[in-house]
């Protein structure tokens, strides 16, 4: 039976600070990001029960698990600013260019946050 590894020990550190600075985004969506050893982390999201995860995700880096979980942040956040202004079903695009150029800035500056939780240099 091969045992390769697939991520390096470093970068299962760097993947978990990721997992954990993301936090509150598992509270707002049906997310869960899951270490699975020498095989990296996975993101497991939008649930059936009768068939499982609809989308599973696999990373093996930091910086695209980083990079990943802040767009999916980011879209929960316009999906639910829109949904809160009723519209049907939000377009993360619309919903952006309608809010005002604060919120706009106030948003993009999480990112900034996120990083600073996961030990990420931007």
């Amino acid at each position: 039976m091969d045992k390769r590894v697939y991520i390096s020990e470093d970068e299962r550190q760097r993947c978990q600070k990721v997992a954990d600075a993301f936090a509150e985004l598992y509270e707002l969506e049906h997310i869960v990001v899951m270490d699975v050893g020498r095989y990296g982390f996975v993101k497991l999201q939008y649930y059936i029960p009768e068939r499982g995860f609809e989308n599973v995700i696999t990373f093996t880096d930091s910086k695209s698990m980083f990079e990943d979980l802040w767009q999916e942040w980011l879209d929960t956040r316009l999906y639910l600013m829109g949904l809160d202004e009723g519209m049907d079903d939000p377009d993360y695009e619309e919903v952006y260019q309608k809010l005002p150029k604060e919120k706009q800035q106030e948003l993009i500056s999480r990112k900034a946050d996120f990083a600073k939780r996961a030990g990420m240099h931007l």
